[in-house]
């Protein structure tokens, strides 16, 4: 409806301007004087310009030869030329123009070569500018807008395509985080339940400390897990309503980013072996909270995978990172890789690091990576 409307306004615009035009003309001697058939011929230039959008070049095509009629009238000046310079601009500005452009040129050259044979003087003769130029000027306007249009759209396209990627990452983290919680989870809760069931008859303290274990490591997965479903969701933190400090419809808090600090409970609720090498000096938060998620993932692995009994963990404080390792001595990792070792290695990719796993020398699994930080 919009465009209908501005296409009309654009015919009674160019309408008005032409009947204006050739109404005060001068009538040079040997012209004709303008009458009905001169403004019938203004008039339907003006009008083919409602077809410019879908058949711009059949629109130029169509005021041109009216144009020329005009002249072959011997009605003075170039009057009516108001609907040529829109027909010529819609033709740059088109889609597909090659048909159009054509028109155009020789649209020109004819109206160059009649106004050379009637003012009998040379192609670039001072007199043919006031035409010729304007005409010219209308399709380079016409290119100016085509161009500019073609710039918005390519931006409006890379700004796309850089949501998508954004979108597709955020998705992949997610997805990372939901897999390394719920594996570290089912190995915690796994190897606190078995020693619960051995212990339950002798030491009743000991498998209630186990399933306490249990119960706080499915309490920090649900706050994680409830974290990333609720990006998923709506783009936003999920609300707790029924929280232990939570108000109804209040927002919970985001989990803190894991950190290194919490890899002695880690170590205590899998039964791992926690060494460190080196000055223990903070990192980065996204070092850190990587380096937590590797060894998480690498320990869950060992436990959930391997039937290991022993599971070594050990970090190395360099001058210019952190080092990791994580050795157990199970049956190893069986098949190919699967989504816990990709998402391991990515992490560390992703900051600039690296990572290797495979089989131990002398059986086991062994994990061992580098971060910068």
């Amino acid at each position: 409806m919009r465009r209908w409307m501005t296409d009309t306004g654009i015919v009674v615009v160019a309408g008005a301007v032409t009947v204006y035009r050739i109404a005060v003309a001068a009538v040079e001697a040997g012209d004709r004087a303008p009458d009905g058939w001169a403004y019938a011929l203004g008039l339907a230039m003006a009008l083919v310009l409602l077809a410019r959008r879908r058949w711009p070049a059949a629109a130029l095509a169509t005021a041109g030869a009216l144009f020329l009629a005009y002249h072959v009238s011997r009605y003075p000046g170039g009057a009516p030329a108001a609907p040529l310079w829109v027909a010529l601009y819609s033709v740059a500005v088109a889609p597909r123009r090659r048909a159009g452009l054509l028109v155009a040129a020789i649209f020109i050259l004819l109206d160059l070569q009649g106004r050379m044979l009637v003012e009998g003087v040379g192609p670039l003769d001072a007199t043919l500018d006031s035409s010729t130029v304007v005409f010219v000027a209308a399709l380079l306007l016409g290119e100016a807008v085509r161009g500019r249009r073609i710039r918005l759209e390519l931006l409006a396209a890379e700004r796309d395509r850089a949501a998508e990627r954004r979108v597709t990452e955020e998705r992949i983290r997610i997805a990372r985080e939901l897999h390394d919680v719920t594996a570290h989870t089912l190995a915690v809760v796994g190897v606190q339940a078995g020693v619960a069931a051995e212990v339950l008859e002798d030491d009743p303290v000991q498998a209630r400390a186990a399933l306490d274990v249990v119960r706080q490591a499915s309490r920090e997965a649900m706050a994680e897990l409830r974290a990333a479903v609720g990006v998923l969701r709506d783009g936003r933190r999920d609300p707790d309503p029924g929280g232990p400090h939570d108000e109804p419809g209040e927002l919970s808090p985001a989990p803190p980013a894991p950190a290194l600090d919490r890899l002695p409970a880690l170590a205590a609720a899998t039964g791992a072996v926690l060494r460190c090498d080196g000055e223990r000096r903070p990192l980065p938060r996204a070092v850190e909270a990587s380096a937590y998620r590797i060894v998480q993932e690498a320990v869950a692995n060992a436990v959930r995978h391997a039937d290991a009994d022993r599971i070594e963990v050990r970090l190395g404080y360099r001058p210019d990172g952190l080092t990791l390792s994580v050795r157990d001595n199970g049956r190893g990792a069986p098949g190919p890789p699967g989504n816990g070792l990709r998402g391991m290695t990515e992490r560390a990719v992703g900051l600039g690091g690296w990572l290797r796993a495979g089989p131990a020398h002398g059986g086991g699994f062994h994990v061992e990576g580098w971060l910068p930080g």
